[in-house]
């Protein structure tokens, strides 16, 4: 097998794959890990992507360019996702932690809902920032207390949810399995 291609089922058979779909979800620790540790690597990319971008815009100020810096690690974070969820169905800490994105029927992601995904899973931080904003909460503590008590409840929300998926997951008919053989 080339280095440059992945495996698309990662050892798992289609009908494996299939019936673990159906059940519920990985157990919400291992997921929790695996977003936990998602962060650790995003720093390094947002670190690398902002790098890029000081550079290639001739950035001498934070606030020089901050709309594009912006946009260019949204940019990154997509791309990054993206393609780990439509090449194999795991990035690098879902490695790890041995879960796997699939369909809800067990397939590998398509480019559409893989995109639609991404832009739901902003669910996990968008209501906090947007309250504390409406809220004129402009204080770093406060706002990281919003997010964390609000990522506190979104994780909750699986307990409520069909197959203990996320909402973002139930939305876009997706699946976080457990990958382990």
């Amino acid at each position: 097998m080339s280095v440059f291609k992945l495996p698309t089922q990662g050892g798992l058979s289609a009908a494996e794959l299939r019936v673990r779909a159906e059940g519920s979800a990985a157990p919400l620790r291992r997921r929790m890990a695996a977003f936990i540790y998602e962060g650790v690597l995003l720093f390094a990319l947002f670190m690398v992507a902002g790098a890029i971008y000081s550079v290639s815009a001739g950035q001498v100020h934070a606030l020089q360019g901050r709309t594009g810096m912006m946009a260019t690690q949204f940019l990154a974070l997509a791309l990054y996702f993206i393609w780990f969820w439509t090449h194999g169905g795991q990035t690098l800490a879902m490695k790890t932690w041995q879960v796997r994105l699939v369909t809800h029927q067990g397939e590998p992601l398509g480019l559409w809902p893989a995109c639609l995904r991404f832009l739901l899973s902003w669910l996990w931080f968008m209501p906090a920032w947007i309250g504390s904003w409406l809220a004129g909460w402009h204080q770093s503590k406060l706002l990281f207390g919003a997010m964390l008590v609000w990522a506190m409840i979104y994780a909750a929300l699986t307990r409520l949810l069909p197959q203990r998926q996320f909402l973002h997951d139930a939305i876009c008919r997706t699946r976080v399995i457990d990958h382990r053989s």
